[in-house]
């Protein structure tokens, strides 16, 4: 039995078996499309609907009569073109920075990242508005903005600061030998080693600030400025039997994560290891 024949049962059984995983994350997503496409006032189907006969397609188009879906979806597209690049930003110097430390230090820093990801978000929301009212920004698109200087969650520091140490410290002491500064190293060399971490990083940035509801309504009092979650929840308060027009609306929230998880899954899959890159 030759070698190409040994092994072909178990890549059926590894592709079957990612399929399978595959499945339990697309059909929810593909079942919201079908009930997106049910014609208006229809009651929830009491069985697996694979199609809908006739699909309506109308119900897109109604989401933007019914309410201003497309100002909410500029107004979205402005907070993530800005809040995620920035984020990444801080998140990756604060990851890079957090590695080159002593282990003291490091260690020190690293638990009390982890500790503040135990605090909840409502705890901040009093001492925020305070900060955003001070610095006039209450009631305008920065406030939905501004959190992305602290780098966003402490989930994203702490991701490139793995990332960053487990880069081999030979590359580096090899570029500092060279005369290069703290910043050159950053982006000369933890950068692009770290890619696979920054499309992590900015997948999960752009999903919190692209599907976040509670920050609009805390902070946004003029309804031009609405995002795509408060729009979402305006449909939903004007007829909440109108099931394919609200599920419309959240493939509508979907879709842009998906298709962005989509562009940079090539990055999650590279099979990058630092001692081929040191050797």
């Amino acid at each position: 039995m030759s070698k190409r024949t040994k092994v072909r049962p178990a890549a059926v059984a590894y592709h079957l078996a990612g399929l399978a995983c595959a499945a339990v994350f697309v059909l929810p997503f593909f079942w919201a499309v079908v009930a997106s496409l049910r014609q208006p006032g229809q009651p929830p189907s009491r069985t697996v609907e694979w199609w809908p006969n006739p699909a309506n397609w109308d119900n897109y188009a109604e989401l933007f009569r019914v309410v201003p879906m497309g100002r909410y979806a500029l107004n979205s597209l402005i907070v993530v073109a800005i809040a995620v690049p920035v984020t990444l930003l801080v998140a990756g110097l604060a990851g890079f920075a957090l590695s080159q430390l002593g282990a003291a230090w490091r260690r020190r820093l690293v638990t009390v990242s982890v500790v503040l990801m135990l605090i909840p978000g409502m705890a901040v929301w009093t001492f925020r508005f305070h900060i955003l009212h001070w610095l006039g920004l209450v009631d305008t698109l920065w406030a939905l903005i501004v959190p992305s200087v602290a780098g966003g969650s402490p989930l994203f520091v702490l991701l490139f600061y793995w990332a960053c140490w487990r880069i081999p410290s030979g590359l580096y002491e090899s570029a500092r030998l060279d005369g290069a500064g703290a910043w050159t190293v950053w982006w000369r060399i933890a950068w692009p080693l770290v890619r696979p971490t920054v499309a992590a990083v900015a997948v999960l940035a752009f999903a919190l600030y692209w599907g976040d509801f509670t920050t609009p309504v805390l902070y946004i009092f003029r309804p031009e400025l609405y995002t795509l979650p408060i729009g979402l929840q305006l449909l939903r308060q004007m007829d909440v039997t109108n099931l394919p027009l609200l599920m419309a609306g959240s493939v509508l929230m979907t879709v842009p994560v998906v298709v962005l998880f989509l562009l940079v899954q090539r990055l999650f899959l590279r099979n990058l290891t630092f001692e081929s890159v040191e050797g």
